[in-house]
């Protein structure tokens, strides 16, 4: 099912739709205005990766997934972070006392190696 976004003339916002089908005809109109003067959007799309292309990331060859990302303890949780932020959530106290804990090179209470 193919996903289309529309920004609105009227007042900026933009707008996901789902079709049946590539071609489906589709009549949108804005969630936040009701305008109808939409204009298509370039969407973003997933791309696949082969086990090959993972493994070369992580031998350092590209971008933020070499192994010196993380080796650095800047970036413990930094996944974490990102996903409460991404989702508009706030970050449980606790979670962060871990974290912290964690890049200033203590292990975080509860753990056992």
């Amino acid at each position: 099912m193919p996903i289309y976004e529309y920004r609105c003339q009227s007042c900026s916002q933009v707008s996901s739709f789902f079709t049946r089908a590539i071609g489906f005809p589709l009549s949108p109109a804005c969630k936040q205005c009701q305008g109808t003067d939409m204009v298509r959007q370039m969407s973003r799309f997933a791309q696949g990766r082969s086990q090959t292309s993972s493994q070369h990331d992580l031998n350092g060859n590209s971008g933020r997934a070499g192994l010196d990302y993380y080796r650095d303890p800047r970036n413990i949780g930094r996944n974490v972070e990102e996903s409460f932020s991404r989702h508009g959530l706030d970050m449980p106290e606790t979670v962060r006392e871990t974290i912290d804990t964690a890049r200033n090179g203590e292990l975080p209470k509860g753990l056992d190696i």
